[in-house]
């Protein structure tokens, strides 16, 4: 599950450059040394590598998990501008499928079938952050260079043919055992495994169009119930051990907290509130696990280090530099150094996980979309997030790092045991599932949410945008007039290379602005 090593990445980049380079002289002279066809598994690591994010960027932020108190590091406004989109993936993934016939496979192969799923994988992210955009007309290259926007919606729907499609062929492969595929690193070219994903994904995309449930033409219960029915057609994840995650290295791939960079960061980022102070109020062991205590609030209040109350977040829309001297008085928590520092490889960063599954089916079953019992998925998604933190029933060692301590020393750290017992965490009135009913879906969107931290990229600001749960907190700090924005604009080329299109979209969606405030109609 290693993402690929840098060097390939460089040297597709180079292929790819040269390959595009082409020109009228090549039909005279034929360079020896230089590449005419890029292998589709060396395409198919690049598109991979593309598909996660990292943590610890400013996606993290935006999601309200942790906050960036100097302003020389970063901030955490949310001001946004273009967003970054992904043809050149969505060519790269044409082009695989292309050089895959090419050496030789059948029209129906695995590049073929993981292609639709990619497909819609990286058009979905695109819409999500920006509203329609070019999709039938959009790689059709030399052809067309200004190319028609296509309406959300539509894209939706094309996404959710490419996700059925892709489990047909996925599962079609799999009956005749054609497993010829490289280049996978997160699941080793296992196709059963990338069939999970999808359909686990597609049932990701549906929760998202929880808006338009009423609209026939999207479907939305019925093709949920389709999955739910019908497990063999359309398997999905079982367990943890079926996520798609990104497992660092620590020669190629160091996780973006490490030993290096702990000088520079420890200080320079504390937790969040919107993230911490929810772990704390629900007393839930994870706070432990994650961040550290704030040192001086509670001996301020008289509060032992293991006591929930003694981990603090801050307000994302507090004054920076209120925030830097809070942080370095010790009245608000750090993220926990002795996990995320102390190592170069971290945890594994989800891109679509088992967790977050179950709360998706948890929250169809609140909604009617589907029968079930929504207690058991609801039960299941937290049990399965504590565990990843290795938190069990019974007796847990928990570490903290010493004021000033040195994370590559042992002795620096403290050492606490915590005990915890998994039904009596549940059995809070805060955490008991309430039912099939509003409170109930809030505590499902609140668990995941929780289950989003440092992974899964904005989900955790799109599942916000969709249901207002958690209430995200607002200042002076986050900008934006002191609003939570619900879109990114569009690449800033967009207004000059294909004016009358972007006009257009803009003008049909937001009145002729593009504007980050402006409601896209996925939550319309």
């Amino acid at each position: 599950m290693k993402k690929s090593h840098i060097s390939i990445l460089l040297l597709l980049g180079i292929i790819i450059s040269m390959s595009s380079c082409k020109n009228e002289f090549d039909d005279f002279i034929k360079d020896p040394n230089k590449a005419e066809s890029v292998p589709p598994d060396l395409l198919l690591r690049k598109i991979l590598y593309d598909m996660y994010t990292a943590p610890f960027d400013s996606y993290e932020r935006w999601d309200q998990f942790t906050c960036c108190n100097f302003n020389y590091y970063g901030n955490n406004k949310y001001d946004w501008t273009s967003a970054t989109l992904h043809y050149d993936d969505l060519e790269n993934i044409q082009r695989m499928e292309a050089e895959a016939i090419k050496s030789g496979a059948e029209a129906l192969s695995p590049y073929e079938a993981l292609g639709k799923f990619l497909e819609a994988y990286f058009f979905v992210d695109m819409t999500m952050k920006v509203g329609d955009l070019p999709m039938t007309e959009a790689l059709e290259g030399q052809k067309n260079f200004k190319p028609k926007y296509d309406t959300q919606k539509n894209i939706f729907i094309q996404c959710l043919k490419w996700l059925d499609y892709a489990n047909t062929d996925l599962g079609a492969l799999i009956k005749k055992a054609d497993q010829d595929l490289d280049g996978d690193f997160y699941y080793n070219n296992d196709l059963s495994k990338w069939q999970k994903a999808v359909n686990t994904f597609r049932m990701r995309v549906l929760i998202s169009l929880s808006n338009k449930a009423g609209d026939q033409d999207l479907n939305v219960s019925g093709q949920f119930q389709m999955i739910m029915n019908d497990p063999e057609k359309y398997p999905v994840f079982q367990s943890m051990d079926d996520n798609l995650q990104f497992t660092y290295d620590k020669d190629f791939d160091k996780y973006p907290n490490n030993p290096d960079v702990f000088g520079f960061q420890q200080l320079r980022y504390n937790m969040a509130a919107t993230y911490l102070n929810t772990l704390s109020a629900l007393h839930d062991p994870r706070v432990y696990v994650v961040a550290e205590p704030a040192r001086q609030y509670a001996a301020d209040h008289g509060y032992p280090l293991t006591d929930y109350r003694a981990f603090i977040g801050a307000n994302s829309g507090e004054d920076q530099g209120v925030m830097a001297n809070k942080t370095i008085l010790e009245y608000y928590s750090l993220i926990n150094r002795k996990r995320y520092y102390s190592t170069y490889t971290g945890e594994p960063t989800f891109i679509i996980s088992y967790p977050e599954m179950c709360f998706n089916i948890a929250e169809a079953i609140n909604r009617g979309w589907i029968s079930g019992n929504a207690e058991q998925w609801y039960k299941q998604g937290i049990q399965s997030m504590i565990s990843f933190y290795d938190i069990q029933d019974g007796q847990n060692t928990v570490y903290f790092l010493k004021p000033g301590g040195d994370i590559t020393k042992p002795n620096d750290y403290e050492q606490y045991t915590i005990s915890f017992n998994f039904d009596t965490y549940y059995n809070q009135p805060a955490v008991k599932y309430a039912g099939n009913n509003q409170q109930g879906l809030k505590q499902v969107l609140i668990q995941k949410y929780l289950s989003f931290f440092r992974n899964s990229g904005l989900e955790a600001y799109y599942n916000y945008r969709r249901t207002g749960v958690p209430d995200f907190l607002t200042g002076p700090n986050t900008g934006n007039g002191g609003h939570i924005p619900l879109r990114f604009q569009y690449p800033i080329d967009e207004a000059s290379t294909n004016p009358d299109n972007y006009q257009s979209a803009v003008k049909s969606q937001f009145g002729g602005t593009d504007d980050i405030n402006g409601a896209i109609w996925l939550i319309k």
